[in-house]
């Protein structure tokens, strides 16, 4: 008797049908001179996956299956399907090379079938990390304070240990940088843990602590997404990707860095909101306002912002072009990099593999009729001189130099070898500046300087007196100290301020100039100006409970000698 095997068969005739299915593609891709792929015999990548998204995916009948450094694999069912292009014209357009190839239905299904495991990640492609509006809403309205943000992490960090989601994780990530206003997320892996830190008002605060078994996850998918190459691990690699939060994207740079235990990754939140800063509200006293406002509307001249990083530079320079730009002229900036795009103003990017430097660049933006010129920084000599001759031909110029304070950006543009004399005659407004956190006016505490404090804000005082006499000025047996709470996050402080100085190149300054001068007799020679040096602002700023007078010598020198 014969035993019919029904299930047997029905296996035998799906191999053939797949036999055959794979035999037409091998077919059609002869004809369409694509090679032949069966995704079912190769290893897939869901780095390459997650550069298309799932509905996409299905919609063109495409599958990224392997990733190198910028070379993309990818599968297709026809090449026929007009979605195809877009995808490739889209991927090229973030810097990733891609090759085709041709495969069966039964491939793109398996390789769609991996889509579920990325499924609890953020939607990404090359490039973009889309954080819903819901997501970011939930976020936010749970974030009060980093330690909620820490809690919501370490529940993270637990799920990713166990199964997987390292996209959820940097989304928590992300979204308590943007919830607490952090400019900077600093992850750095440690013998025992990963730290997390976000820099808050312009200091480093320590969030959690991350297993280190996740950090090769994190690098790589952080790497993916800011089109670094995954495979090279001994090299600092510069990159960013942008993030969209209730319909306004926000531009993320990153920077990986090697370490011992493993690679260093800093991020940088370029929000939009934090520049918005108008002319109107940087913070500085009427006196230091009209003197700005009548400089910067001069039709040439060259207006110099000096400072560290994270001083604010940017962000007044900013306010000084939006509000000098019109449609009567034209302004060009050569920037590194482009951090914040502004409406209206031509903005360059340095390049300096292409060899477009802020020298080259320069060059090229005199040669096209511009009115105003925002050159990033003054790094060396060639470069000083031009700016200076582009002030002395017509031009308004900004731009940015190394040094302490107001008065020194005078012996530092000499020593760059720009003449004395003719600084004299372009140089009409060196500015430095300081960014001090604010006390937190919910729990600012009041108290009475020490003796120390008491000699140092007095001996401050009697030097604004010599400049201006008729200054009223607070008590000065009464400052003000940090105390901490949940609106201000435990730190006492919330939000940062401005301490300002400038030097008018008036006539006693340029008489200076020319002698080769020290700092100290450019200082001298600018006191009848009246304007305030960056520690007499701040000491008025402590008088009056804005800031106090740690945070003020955390990034002013007080010890100084009092002029």
């Amino acid at each position: 008797m014969v035993t019919f095997d029904e299930d047997k068969q029905d296996k035998r005739v799906a191999e053939l049908h797949l036999k055959e299915a794979e035999g037409l593609a091998q077919m059609l891709s002869t004809r369409y001179n694509l090679p032949y792929i069966d995704l079912t015999k190769v290893s897939l990548s869901t780095d390459a996956l997650r550069l298309i998204a799932e509905d996409e995916a299905h919609l063109a009948a495409i599958a990224a299956f392997r990733l190198s450094g910028r070379n993309v694999d990818a599968a297709v069912l026809t090449p026929n399907n007009g979605k195809i292009a877009d995808l490739v014209v889209d991927l090229n357009n973030k810097g990733f090379n891609v090759k085709l190839w041709l495969c069966s239905q039964n491939s793109l299904d398996r390789a769609w079938d991996r889509y579920a495991e990325i499924g609890r990640g953020l939607k990404a492609d090359a490039g973009v990390i889309q954080i819903s509006d819901e997501a970011i809403a939930t976020y936010t309205a749970a974030f009060k304070t980093v330690e909620d943000v820490k809690k919501t992490l370490d529940e993270e960090i637990a799920k990713s240990l166990q199964v997987g989601g390292i996209s959820t994780l940097l989304e928590v990530i992300l979204s308590g940088a943007l919830a607490t206003s952090a400019s900077d997320i600093h992850i750095e892996p440690e013998e025992t843990a990963i730290r997390l830190r976000y820099r808050l008002d312009g200091v480093l605060h320590d969030i959690c602590d991350i297993d280190n078994r996740l950090i090769r996850q994190i690098t790589s998918r952080l790497k993916l997404v800011s089109g670094m190459k995954l495979n090279v691990q001994q090299a600092a690699q510069d990159g960013r990707f942008s993030i969209k939060v209730e319909g306004t994207e926000m531009e993320i740079r990153s920077s990986v860095i090697p370490g011992s235990y493993g690679e260093s990754i800093v991020m940088r939140v370029l929000n939009p909101k934090s520049i918005n800063v108008t002319f109107e509200n940087l913070g500085v006293d009427d006196q230091l306002y009209k003197i700005f406002a009548r400089e910067i509307s001069r039709p040439n001249g060259m207006i110099l912002l000096t400072g560290p990083t994270g001083s604010g530079k940017t962000t007044t320079l900013y306010s000084f072009l939006r509000k000098v730009n019109s449609s009567e002229n034209k302004t060009i900036t050569i920037e590194d990099p482009i951090e914040y795009h502004l409406e209206g103003i031509n903005q360059t990017q340095v390049n300096r593999i292409k060899g477009y430097t802020f020298l080259s660049g320069l060059r090229a933006a005199l040669r096209q009729d511009p009115d105003i010129i925002m050159v990033g920084e003054i790094r060396d000599s060639e470069t000083a001189k031009i700016a200076v001759n582009a002030s002395l031909t017509g031009h308004l110029v900004f731009s940015t130099l190394h040094t302490n304070n107001a008065a020194g950006a005078i012996p530092r543009l000499i020593d760059l070898g720009v003449s004395a004399k003719i600084l004299t005659s372009a140089l009409t407004l060196p500015i430095a500046q300081r960014l001090v956190r604010k006390l937190c006016e919910f729990c600012r505490g009041e108290g009475v300087p020490k003796p120390e404090e008491q000699f140092l804000i007095d001996n401050v005082i009697a030097t604004i007196k010599k400049k201006k006499p008729d200054l009223v000025i607070p008590d000065t047996h009464k400052i003000w100290h940090p105390v901490g709470c949940e609106k201000c996050n435990k730190t006492g402080y919330k939000g940062r301020v401005g301490v300002f100085e400038a030097v008018i190149m008036d006539d006693a300054v340029a008489k200076v100039t020319i002698e080769n001068p020290s700092e100290k007799e450019i200082k001298i020679a600018a006191i009848p100006q009246g304007i305030l040096d960056m520690r007499q602002d701040g000491i008025l700023k402590i008088l009056n409970g804005i800031t106090d007078l740690a945070e003020l010598g955390r990034v002013v020198d007080l010890t100084g000698e009092f002029i």
